[in-house]
């Protein structure tokens, strides 16, 4: 087992990793922007560096600083959670060359499946269903017009090299086909230094499904079941739900089967999640994997009765997987709210600054995972979640219900937070009844404004 461990990350689920380390026994290194000095992950860990100023970009994202920060420290590997370098395949090399373990997959699993196309291709190389789409990238706005022709309309343009949102257009008929193609490639470009797009047949109202793969290299590989990621807005989650309440039994084991052999086949090792979109005529379709842990793993670890990030460095380790996590069953219902600090009456306008009272429910079945405080200073430099909210329950009526209910204990004074919005979604008659998709919560936003 590892002696020490840097955490490459911040807020939430760099306090996560900690805390899943010390109950390892293993000591942690945290690094911090100079933003972030008062951030619990700084206070909590046995030593903390400096990497730079506010700006991920002279900071977080700068692999020199992470791997001096390592050397510095003379750790034995490196955490990297989720976003920034986390699915960075050449930091994945760098850290393999300086002699520190990576926690994740290797850097080459991690460039096969970052790069979305190849992704896709692999997926159906190894008889995961795909949506109909082109073959490789789009070469130029002729080739599109003739991509979309022959799948017809509607069509979906993505980044190859994308995420989270970013370089996607949906484009309904051909109409709209050249400044979707010219806005999505130059969004790409921009966001991620490449403008490669390739185009595939747009799913009308899909549930958004993810599974939850976690494998070692003793050759094991498990599921651990689906989250349901449908409640988006602008392609960013607000709230997701382990099991889904769409999939039936047979169709859970299928996905699930398909899931397992896709991480098989590419020697997948560590956890990651595969993500389908999942039609109302019950068909799925492969979209993308996320070669690291996910924001939303929490409600899987509730429902599974296991702990993800204990498992994800026991695996680096060389380690086996636990025999909980390889026998474990479904046991609750699980839901799980992003608190962001953000007014989702405003367009979802961020709202950084002073959180003057935060007061985070508890009682039975009520988990909040968050770095922040009352006297906390909210940045205007990263991603605006302060926590997230995990209830759960013995059935999903339960669990809405524990759900509102600590919704409604959350005090968070000084910013404005999406917690009354998430209130009124689980009130709303559609979301008890599951019934709601990937475009519901912008049609809900619409109702309510």
């Amino acid at each position: 087992m590892f002696q020490k461990v840097l955490v490459a990350n911040r807020g939430e689920i760099a306090l996560r990793v900690i805390r899943a380390c010390k109950e390892l026994d293993i000591k942690t290194v945290a690094v911090y922007s100079e933003a972030d000095v008062d951030s619990m992950h700084v206070q909590l860990a046995d030593e903390a560096i400096c990497i730079g100023p506010g700006p991920s970009a002279q900071s977080y994202l700068l692999p020199d600083r992470i791997i001096s920060a390592a050397e510095i420290a003379n750790v034995d590997a490196i955490h990297p959670g989720y976003g920034f370098l986390s699915e960075n395949a050449q930091f994945a090399e760098i850290c393999n060359s300086c002699k520190i373990k990576f926690i994740g997959p290797s850097a080459s699993v991690i460039e096969m499946m970052g790069d979305k196309n190849q992704a896709r291709a692999t997926a159906k190389r190894f008889g995961v269903p795909v949506t109909p789409g082109s073959e490789g990238v789009v070469r130029d706005e002729k080739h599109a017009l003739e991509v979309a022709a022959e799948i017809g309309y509607p069509v979906m343009i993505k980044a190859s090299a994308g995420g989270g949102g970013k370089g996607m257009r949906p484009v309904l008929n051909e109409a709209a086909l050249v400044s979707g193609f010219q806005n999505a490639s130059n969004e790409a470009l921009k966001a991620f230094g490449n403008g490669a797009v390739y185009i595939e047949k747009l799913i009308t109202n899909p549930h958004h499904i993810e599974f939850q793969i976690v494998a070692d290299s003793h050759g094991n590989v498990v599921h651990l079941g689906e989250r349901d990621c449908s409640l988006q807005r602008r392609h960013q989650k607000i709230i997701e739900e382990c099991p889904s309440p769409k999939l039936t039994p047979e169709v859970r084991q299928r996905m699930g089967e398909a899931s397992v052999k896709l991480a098989k086949e590419i020697g997948y090792e560590n956890c990651g999640t595969i993500e389908y979109l999942f039609d109302d005529s019950g068909n799925f379709y492969f979209m993308e994997m996320n070669t690291r842990i996910q924001v939303e793993h929490p409600i899987t670890e509730e429902v599974y009765g296991c702990d993800l990030i204990k498992e994800q460095v026991r695996i680096a380790a060389g380690e086996e997987l636990s025999d909980h996590v390889k026998n474990t069953i479904v046991r609750h219902h699980a839901i799980e709210c992003r608190i962001n600090a953000e007014d989702p009456y405003r367009n979802f306008m961020p709202s950084p600054g002073k959180i003057q009272l935060f007061y985070a429910p508890g009682g039975r079945g009520v988990r909040v995972d968050t770095h922040v405080y009352s006297g906390y200073e909210v940045p205007p430099h990263y991603d605006s979640m302060i926590a997230k909210l995990i209830v759960t329950g013995a059935t999903r009526d339960i669990a809405i219900s524990r759900m509102r209910r600590a919704l409604n204990e959350f005090l968070v004074h000084g910013i404005k937070t999406t917690i009354p919005f998430q209130d009124s979604i689980l009130k709303d008659f559609d979301f008890k009844s599951g019934n709601y998709n990937i475009d519901w919560v912008g049609q809900f936003l619409a109702k309510q404004t």
